[in-house]
């Protein structure tokens, strides 16, 4: 009798930047953060009539979607290491250089098939 395949968690695909798609990766504490800013860019536009805001906003959000997809909590996890970091004025251990984190960024987006102009 053969033995069954080892089991191998799929990486998910990252959301659409959508509000909804983006949204629907959060737990319900994080949406409430994206709810509010979606909010807040959405009211700015109006009184703009420019919708790069909007646009970046969901750039922003779908990394911080896929990051939560990819590893739960990641989201409150970044912003208490940044807290940390601004209340003892020390890099996190095992910061990396600014060259170095734009080469992993930069695997990551063309890990996940955004390394195609226009999806920065």
């Amino acid at each position: 009798m053969a033995s069954p395949a080892p089991h191998s968690a799929a990486v998910p695909a990252p959301p659409e930047a959508d509000p909804v798609a983006i949204r629907a990766c959060l737990p319900a504490e994080v949406a409430a953060v994206f709810d509010a800013e979606w909010e807040h860019v959405l009211e700015a536009a109006k009184r703009s009539k420019d919708l790069a805001g909007v646009r970046d906003l969901l750039q922003n959000w779908r990394h911080h979607a896929y990051q939560e997809l990819r590893e739960p909590g990641a989201y409150f996890r970044m912003l208490a290491t940044a807290a940390r970091a601004q209340a003892t004025r020390r890099a996190p251990q095992g910061s990396v250089d600014e060259a170095e984190m734009r080469a992993r960024i930069d695997a990551r987006l063309a890990e996940a098939g955004l390394d195609e102009p226009g999806h920065r």
